[in-house]
């Protein structure tokens, strides 16, 4: 039995709540059960030096947890002077797994940033952030598209994550923290609506797991992205 009592293929409830945020162009409160994420999306006519004069955008991501998401207080990054390691190569796979559904030509020479803010901790916060952040960057690309600022809808697909792990041999669905953090085999899956693999990141905690193994995660991440498009489907609907 989990410690959620939720079968092996059942994720946490999930909601996607849209524009939560006044003055983002783009914005949605995402909740994995316990995980809360604020994703917001930004419009900047400007780009990073190396790519003014290509004809094209950019989309990007940044990533944070608020002190007080987990059981203790953690120490603002701010305070520390610098990002952790987790944080960059969280808000760097956030990046990533959107611009690989976005045709970055039709933004024209522009840049969206989907900051990413945990408001809460219980496992998948960069699932949740992925899939919150698309939403965001979608309703953005809405309301540019609304002022005339672009012809086409350079989103090419939707794109979302979920967690699978091997816990107590079995595989399972959407971890939370008290499956995480015991979890013999936890997995990370990016996937778009077409079902394409974006990224994989899976990881042995304890003893290798199988090819079998892994297929079988890959089965459960498939349903649960299906799930997870037809939710952020709903929220722009």
């Amino acid at each position: 039995m989990r410690p959620s009592e939720r079968s092996p293929d059942s994720m946490r409830t999930v909601t996607i709540e849209r524009g939560v945020a006044k003055h983002a162009e783009g914005s949605c409160l995402i909740r994995f059960g316990d995980t809360h994420v604020l994703c917001t999306a930004s419009l900047e006519e400007r780009l990073p030096p190396w790519l003014r004069g290509q004809g094209r955008g950019w989309v990007t991501a940044e990533y944070g947890m608020l002190p007080r998401s987990t059981h203790d207080r953690s120490q603002r990054e701010a305070a520390r002077g610098k990002q952790g390691g987790r944080t960059l190569e969280i808000q760097r796979l956030i990046g990533r797994s959107l611009r690989a559904v976005c045709d970055l030509k039709l933004l024209g020479e522009r840049q969206i940033t989907v900051d990413c803010d945990v408001l809460q901790a219980d496992g998948g916060t960069r699932t949740a952030s992925i899939t919150g952040g698309w939403v965001a960057l979608a309703e953005c690309i809405g309301w540019m598209r609304e002022r005339n600022m672009i012809d086409l809808n350079p989103l090419t697909d939707h794109v979302a994550a979920i967690s699978c792990g091997i816990y107590k041999g079995t595989p399972v669905l959407d971890l939370d923290y008290a499956e995480d953090s015991s979890a013999e085999t936890d997995a990370n899956f990016v996937m778009t609506g077409s079902s394409g693999l974006v990224e994989v990141q899976a990881t042995a905690e304890k003893t290798p797991f199988s090819q079998g193994e892994f297929l079988d995660l890959l089965s459960l991440a498939s349903k649960g992205i299906g799930e997870l498009v037809e939710m952020q489907k709903k929220a722009l609907a």
